[in-house]
């Protein structure tokens, strides 16, 4: 290997390792971010009464979601139980397990 393929490796070995530490380092940030929501704000949102904004705070909840499940909540006269949440479309059983220590009714 030449000289300036030895330094192209390092330059590239480089540039993927401060990927991967900035990712990591915003992952947990994101996380402490969560935390700070349960034990600042109330310990859940109620997912019955809760603004378009408060439930955009939800991990893995865009503007989009939180709409509709704005709008399951109106249509339906509200959420009966917790996992019914599930039934709003782009909520399946993953993303339910990631909101549900986040969310009351």
């Amino acid at each position: 290997m030449s000289r300036k393929e030895s330094i192209i490796l390092i330059f590239l070995i480089l540039i993927f390792s401060l990927i991967n530490i900035s990712n990591y380092l915003e992952s947990r940030s994101n996380s402490r971010y969560y935390q700070l929501i349960i034990k600042e704000e109330a310990k859940q949102i109620s997912i019955n009464s809760a603004s378009l904004e408060e439930i955009e705070l939800l991990p893995g909840i865009g503007p989009a979601l939180a709409r509709r499940i704005i709008e399951y909540r109106e249509r339906n006269g509200g959420f009966k139980e917790i996992s019914e949440i599930k039934k709003v479309k782009g909520i399946g059983e993953k993303l339910f397990e990631k909101i549900r220590p986040y969310i009351k009714l």
